[in-house]
C-alpha cells in the first residue's frame, strides 16, 4: 500500500493488522510515535485528518528528496510528524550546524532535542541549538517562551538576553520577552543566573524579572497552563497580559489605560470574546474589535 495512503489511515485509526504491521516498517514510524506521545500534553481541537494531509503531503515530498542527507532528513519526518498531530509547521532554519525553530502568532510547538529532552514552545518563541555538539554541551538559546522535560545527564542549559538557565534534569518554564522574564521551576532545582549573580530555584517555585525589578514566589502548578490553552497570571503587569493575548491570537491591541497595574487572572486561546472579557471586566474596561485590530477603553 503506498506510504500516503498508510499515513491517512492512521490518522483516522482505521489500520488493519496488517497494514499495521506495514506502517511500522516505515523509516519514519519511531519519529511518529515519539511526537504522537509527547503530543498529548497539547489539546489540539477539532483536528480533521484530511486538512493534516494537506499539509503533511509536499513535506513527505521534500523528505524523498532530501533522503540522502540522514540529519536533515530525521528532523523532517519529526516535523512531518508534528503535522499528523494536528499542528502548524514553523519554520525550521539549518545554517552551520546550527538548527533553529521558530513559531509565529496562535502557534504552540513540540521540539524533540538529540538527547530526547522535550521543548515546547509558546507562540511568536524561538530556539536555537547545534547538533553537533550536544554530546557534549546540552545548551539552547530562546527567545521568547518554551517549557522543558530535561532528560537526565550532563548540566543543561538555557541561554536568553535576560541570563542563563541550568539544570541537570528537571521540568520547568522560561519566559523571555521585553522588560518581562521569568522562571518557574516544577520539579528538580534550577539554577538562575543573571549578571554573574546564582538564584537557586526548587521545585514550586518562581523567579521573575520585571523592568529590571527582581521578585520570587511560589507556584502550586504541576505545569504551564499555557501548553493546555490557557494563559494564567499572578500579580503580572496588564501590558504582558495583552501583548500575551496579542501572541496567542494574532490581533493588534490598542490600550487608553494604565498598562503598568498587575493582573490576577487567566484567559483563554480557544475564544477570543471570553478571552477579551477576562481581561477587561476586571478593570471595567470595553473593547471595539475592527478586523485585526482591538481597542480597550475605559468604560464611563
Amino acid at each position: 500500500m503506498e506510504k500516503e495512503i498508510l499515513i491517512k489511515k492512521w490518522l483516522d485509526n482505521e489500520l488493519t493488522a496488517d497494514e499495521l504491521k506495514e506502517f511500522q516498517q516505515l523509516d519514519e514510524y519511531d519519529s511518529y510515535m515519539k511526537l504522537s506521545d509527547k503530543a498529548q500534553l497539547f489539546k489540539a481541537p477539532n483536528f480533521n485528518s484530511s486538512e493534516a494531509y494537506k499539509k503533511l503531503h509536499p513535506v513527505i515530498e521534500e523528505k524523498r528528496a532530501l533522503k540522502s542527507n540522514k540529519g536533515l532528513y530525521k528532523i523532517i519526518a519529526q516535523m512531518a510528524a508534528a503535522f499528523i498531530i494536528g499542528f502548524t509547521l514553523v519554520t525550521v532554519i539549518f545554517s552551520k550546524d546550527i538548527t533553529t525553530v521558530e513559531t509565529m502568532a496562535s502557534q504552540k510547538e513540540i521540539v524533540i532535542l538529540p538527547d530526547n529532552s522535550i521543548a515546547q514552545l509558546n507562540s511568536m518563541s524561538e530556539i536555537s541549538y547545534s547538533e553537533k555538539t550536544w554530546e557534549k554541551e546540552r545548551a539552547l538559546n530562546l527567545d521568547g517562551e518554551a517549557y522543558f522535560k530535561v532528560a537526565k545527564g550532563s548540566k543543561f542549559e538555557v541561554e536568553t538576553s535576560a541570563g542563563i538557565v541550568s539544570v541537570h534534569g528537571t521540568q520547568f518554564n522560561v519566559k523571555n520577552r521585553e522588560n518581562y522574564f521569568e522562571v518557574k521551576c516544577f520539579e528538580g532545582l534550577v539554577s538562575v543566573i543573571i549578571n554573574g549573580e546564582e538564584t537557586m530555584l526548587p521545585a514550586g517555585n518562581t523567579f521573575r524579572i520585571v523592568k529590571g525589578n527582581m521578585t520570587n514566589s511560589n507556584t502550586n502548578l504541576a505545569f504551564p497552563t499555557w501548553i493546555a490553552n490557557e494563559s494564567s497570571f499572578k500579580s503580572v503587569p496588564l501590558y504582558e497580559v495583552i501583548s500575551e493575548f496579542e501572541r496567542q491570537y494574532d490581533v493588534e491591541v490598542l490600550i487608553d489605560y494604565n498598562t503598568d497595574i498587575l493582573f490576577t487572572g487567566m484567559f483563554v486561546h480557544t475564544n477570543k470574546e471570553l478571552a477579551l472579557k477576562s481581561i477587561t471586566i476586571p478593570f471595567n474596561l470595553e473593547y471595539v474589535i475592527v478586523n485585526n485590530r482591538i481597542t480597550l477603553s475605559k468604560i464611563e
